[in-house]
């Protein structure tokens, strides 16, 4: 068992990508998390939705939007049984109307993340990390929220050297 941990939100089927709308078999955010495993050994968990969003990209950035106005909680299919003998926790997910997934935030809220290393990764299409950090460290007071590594979705692939700059 190693003492990180990648925590992460990924989105398959329809995507924004350079302006246009493509399917994609394995999400950006898990492409980026593929990664960071391959170069840290981290152990890896998967943030699911109960219900998840639509596959099609317009009605999944609506049914989206609604829960981050209504600041819903999307019930997850599962939580890791502890997190206790992890010290650095690699959180990644997509912008999603400027912060992150609102199942990230079930996630945050549901353990205690009191004293951990929090290093987010956000890929997007353009918007950065938007406001995702401020919203992390409002969430997590207790741990040490590093600066984060927004990565552009459509280049993930080729994003092996910023990954391992920031790590």
């Amino acid at each position: 068992m190693s003492d990180k941990l990648i925590v992460y939100y990924s989105r398959t089927g329809e995507n924004y990508i350079n302006g246009g709308i493509r399917w994609l078999d394995i999400g950006n955010t898990e492409k980026a998390v593929k990664i960071i495993q391959k170069l840290t050994k981290a152990d890896v968990f998967e943030i699911k939705q109960v219900k998840e969003y639509s596959k099609k990209y317009m009605l999944c950035t609506k049914e989206a939007k609604k829960d981050i106005e209504n600041n819903a909680r999307p019930e997850l299919l599962f939580l890791p049984e502890s997190i206790d003998n992890y010290d650095e926790i690699y959180l990644c997910y997509p912008n999603y109307w400027g912060t992150m997934p609102m199942a990230v935030f079930t996630f945050i809220e549901s353990l205690n993340l009191d004293g951990k290393i929090i290093k987010p990764l956000c890929t997007h299409e353009g918007s950065g990390m938007g406001k995702s950090e401020k919203d992390l460290k409002r969430l997590c007071p207790k741990s040490y929220v590093k600066k984060g590594l927004a990565l552009h979705g459509a280049y993930v692939d080729n994003s092996e050297n910023d990954i391992v700059n920031w790590l």
